[in-house]
């Protein structure tokens, strides 16, 4: 009779939550298998890794759909048409400065650093959900001050494109900021002031 497996002696849920911190501190080409497996747990082997994740490969496709779905959501307001323009936009400012700053995990935004740390052209499609990420917020920044042209608050003449990539810059920005230490109460003041950018051309009342 064949012998049974040994049964799988880690937490999944916690595994893969461990695993996207050392992809957002390191970058998916510089987090080794054996860091990823030292995250898991004394002793595992690279056959159980394999049959629990499949993959490095796999194991990231898991840990970006959990970031989309948590950390990533800050910026959700973009694409809320129920929220005035102008509160959509600096919400999703104001709530990714907090995250990139919040204790528990690392500093800055992992859809921000997957494209800074792809290198290869192997590792641009593994990110490709990240990069669909950042072009889904670019389309909301432009979405949001194509709303604030129709409905008269900002002027005729904005220039949508180059508005939506003031306040996409200042967002990437962020992640660089936040990993240099500085501390939420600068970045959002920040905020506040980028958010000078939409008043410019609002239509006067």
């Amino acid at each position: 009779m064949a012998q049974m497996g040994r049964p799988r002696t880690f937490d999944r849920d916690a595994a893969i939550t461990q695993a996207m911190h050392l992809f957002w501190q390191h970058g998916y080409d510089s987090t080794s298998l054996s860091q990823l497996k030292a995250s898991i747990g004394p002793g595992i082997s690279a056959p159980s890794f394999y049959a629990a994740f499949g993959s490095k490969e796999a194991l990231f496709k898991e840990v970006m759909e959990r970031y989309l779905n948590s950390h990533g959501r800050v910026t959700e307001s973009l694409q809320d048409p129920g929220i005035a323009p102008r509160e959509a936009i600096e919400l999703a400012l104001r709530r990714s400065a907090r995250m990139q700053c919040e204790p528990g995990h690392p500093r800055g935004c992992l859809v921000t650093l997957g494209l800074m740390s792809a290198c290869s052209a192997e590792t641009l499609e593994i990110c490709a959900p990240l990069a669909q990420a950042r072009a889904r917020n670019r389309a909301g920044f432009i979405a949001c001050i194509e709303r604030g042209v129709a409905s008269g608050e900002l002027s005729a003449q904005t220039n949508v494109v180059a508005l939506a990539t003031v306040f996409e810059s200042f967002l990437l920005g962020l992640t660089t900021l936040a990993r240099d230490g500085l501390e939420h109460a600068v970045l959002d003041a920040a905020v506040t002031q980028i958010m000078s950018a939409w008043d410019v051309m609002r239509v006067a009342a």
